[in-house]
């Protein structure tokens, strides 16, 4: 008999914004589906994706994605005039939406994505509610950050 075969270990993930842990604190988190455009689709399969400085806004009751930019492959249809930074609609429940607008409003929160991955085939967008960090406040986390760093030498020695 034939060894069982291993799955392959592949990644969902399609986009990290790293960046956001550093400059906000990030509390509340969810997950939205993305109104997207086939060749959108298929620049996020092919990894030409930036959520670097991108951020969410709501307008009508509705949330937006706005700043990131999705680099169109050249391979892209002729009759097609892709916009890499275009407003792209987020697909998520009322609930969530009314959660999400009470805390902006009331609150003084942002909403930022941190990172874009496939569930089944479709692209998602997990977002966080965030509160911007003041300069001392990134410093402090990183002085702990390093404070574990040694550590954690300290102990395997």
């Amino acid at each position: 008999m034939g060894k069982p075969k291993k799955k392959k270990s592949v990644s969902n993930t399609i986009a990290l914004n790293k960046k956001s842990r550093h400059d906000y604190t990030l509390e509340d988190r969810f997950e939205a589906g993305l109104e997207l455009e086939g060749w959108e689709v298929k620049s996020l399969r092919a990894g030409h994706v930036q959520l670097k400085d991108s951020y969410i806004i709501i307008q009508n009751g509705e949330a937006y994605l706005i700043g990131s930019h999705i680099s169109p492959l050249p391979t892209a249809s002729t009759h097609i005039h892709p916009d890499a930074t275009r407003l792209r609609k987020l697909l998520l429940h009322r609930d969530e939406l009314n959660k999400l607008i009470g805390a902006v409003d009331r609150k003084g929160y942002s909403i930022v994505p941190t990172a874009m991955y496939w569930v089944r085939g479709r692209a998602k967008l997990e977002i966080a509610l965030a509160k911007g960090k003041q300069l001392h406040d990134k410093r402090a986390t990183e002085k702990g950050r390093d404070w574990q760093r040694e550590k954690s030498r300290l102990m395997k020695h």
